[in-house]
């Protein structure tokens, strides 16, 4: 697949205009499980226009991810995320994309009182954002909201596993599944999730036995972040996967030093405004003959 680009003379950006494709659909995801040869699906997060104009020829499934909270804003946590940020976000996604899915994060506290809460919550999400599904956290808490949405109409991927918005009660971001007890309960959580009607499952900060268990119980695609190779995709914060931060989890491979070309950037920008050799010519206006 190809994007030619045009220059959009309002914004003096490059705004891709996309040569005729098909969206990855929600089917078409829920299909890929068992399909033989399949290649393992591709999801990264994307937060902003450019960033899903950057992913969307090479990914199957761009997530908004609530983790906008600590890459955008700075905050501590997912937390305090607001479902105003996760819509504005989604479009701008959305917007940017083209091929991908768009799946759009549930923000804590925008799901958990009621079904009814969920669904309101979730409608205005794809009302306003044009996304494809949402992802919500929690296994069998959760799963009469997941048939609650799905039969409606509103795709749901779930989320087990290592739950960031559940970190308060869970004591921190350590990997999940070391107890036998733990173990079990995230395999049911996550046969739970899909048997209510998500058509894939995320399952995040596992230990590999439990991820390829998941994987063999589950009849939709798993999607792994810190959890296995034999999972039907998988999916990492890309500014971790790009090198932003100085510090990644244990579980991300870094396939790019973007800090580190931001930062020689902006040391030779600096330097050449400081000397007076920026602008230079090519850079300024010159009168009309």
């Amino acid at each position: 697949m190809s994007t030619t680009y045009t220059v959009d003379s309002a914004t003096s950006r490059a705004t891709p205009t996309p040569k005729p494709m098909k969206r990855v659909t929600v089917p078409a995801i829920r299909a890929r499980k068992g399909q033989p040869g399949a290649e393992p699906l591709v999801m990264l997060t994307a937060y902003t226009v450019r960033t899903a104009q950057l992913l969307d020829p090479h990914c199957d499934i761009l997530l908004v991810g609530d983790s906008l909270g600590q890459v955008i804003y700075g905050l501590p946590s997912t937390l305090p995320v607001t479902l105003d940020m996760m819509c504005a976000h989604g479009a701008a996604v959305s917007r940017g994309s083209f091929h991908a899915a768009v799946v759009v994060d549930m923000p804590f506290g925008s799901y958990e009182v009621s079904p009814e809460q969920a669904f309101a919550s979730a409608a205005r999400i794809m009302a306003e954002t044009g996304a494809a599904a949402v992802k919500m956290e929690g296994g069998v808490a959760m799963a009469e909201t997941v048939a609650f949405l799905s039969d409606r109409g509103i795709p749901v991927m779930g989320h087990v596993g290592l739950t960031p918005q559940a970190v308060n009660a869970l004591g921190g971001y350590g990997a999940r599944g070391r107890s036998n007890a733990e173990y079990d309960k995230i395999i049911g959580d996550a046969v739970t999730v899909a048997d209510a009607g998500a058509f894939a499952v995320v399952v995040e900060g596992v230990v590999e036995t439990l991820a390829d268990s998941i994987v063999d119980a589950l009849d939709v695609p798993v999607i792994g972040i810190g959890a296995s190779a034999r999972c039907d995709g998988q999916v990492l914060v890309t500014e971790d996967m790009l090198g932003l931060f100085e510090r990644t989890p244990r579980f991300v491979k870094r396939y790019g030093d973007m800090a580190g070309s931001i930062t020689d950037a902006v040391q030779h920008y600096a330097a050449e405004v400081r000397a007076r050799v920026f602008p230079s010519a090519d850079q300024v206006y010159k009168p009309k003959d």
